[in-house]
Parts: C-alpha cells; sequence; structure tokens
C-alpha cells in the first residue's frame, strides 16, 4: 500500500484528474468567448479574450465574477439593441453569481466540499443558459441598419 502513494502515481493522479477538469472547462470559456463575439463591440462590457483568465487557479475566484457580470451586461445590450425581448433584465446573471458564491465558499474547511457540488451544478446551469442566449443571437441576426451603426 506504501508503494501506491510515491510521488511520481501523486503526480499521474493530479495529470488524469487536471485534464479531466481542463478539457471540459476549455469548453465552457470558448462557449463564453464565442457568444461574446457574436455581440457587436459597441453592446460589449467584457473583452471576450478575458474569459480565459478564469482559468487561472486562485485569479478565477475573483475574475469569475468580473466574467459574469459583464457577460450578463453585453447580452442585455445586444439583445436591445436587435430588439430581441427575453425574459431576464440580466441574462444569466443570477445562475453566474450563485456559482461565483459557491466556488469561493469551496475552500471553506467542510463546507467547502457541499459548495463545491453546488457550485458544479450551477457551473453546468450557467454553461447551458450562456449557450441558449448564443442560440438566441444566432436565431435573431443583426440587420444591415444594424451592422452600419457599428
Amino acid at each position: 500500500m506504501g508503494d501506491l502513494l510515491q510521488p511520481w502515481h501523486l503526480m499521474v493522479l493530479s495529470l488524469v484528474f487536471g485534464f479531466f477538469f481542463l478539457i471540459p472547462a476549455c469548453f465552457y470559456l470558448l462557449t463564453l468567448q464565442r457568444t461574446l463575439n457574436k455581440c457587436a463591440p459597441t453592446s460589449r462590457t467584457l473583452e471576450p479574450g478575458m474569459v480565459w483568465l478564469c482559468i487561472v487557479p486562485l485569479v478565477n475566484l475573483v475574475s469569475n465574477f468580473f466574467v459574469v457580470f459583464g457577460m450578463a451586461k453585453s447580452l442585455r445590450n445586444e439583445f436591445n439593441r436587435r430588439g430581441v425581448v427575453i425574459a431576464e433584465a440580466t441574462p444569466g446573471q443570477s445562475i453566474g453569481l450563485a456559482m461565483c458564491i459557491c466556488a469561493c465558499c469551496s475552500i471553506i474547511p467542510i463546507l467547502g466540499l457541499l459548495a463545491a457540488l453546488a457550485g458544479l451544478v450551477l457551473w453546468i446551469m450557467y454553461w447551458t443558459k450562456i449557450a441558449e442566449y448564443s442560440r438566441t443571437l444566432d436565431a435573431h441576426p443583426q440587420t444591415a441598419m444594424q451592422m452600419t451603426t457599428l
């Protein structure tokens, strides 16, 4: 049993778990970036490339908040610009904010495990919601008049 916890075993396990979480995180961030790219530059309150700060450990605890608020404002601006009516005044912000809070609480001993599980569920919900808004943008393309005002 002592041979099982050799340093190289721990390194291999870390790499496997890292890839297990890194690949979905990259697809998630690509979804956010592509959604922001569909917004006109005048509607964006966050540059699309800035979402990649969320991949940096510990920095992501803060940058996630900026991304959630920036996405919500950018989507709201773009939907207003295109004349698309949606139910939420700040698209995705409530789920995203809950996700960010759970991520921050996940570093608290004991409570952290429950917060991390809740955060994982909320992360999937937020990802799904942003993908839904992205499809809504695809369904309501910019008109020629809107494109000339850029």
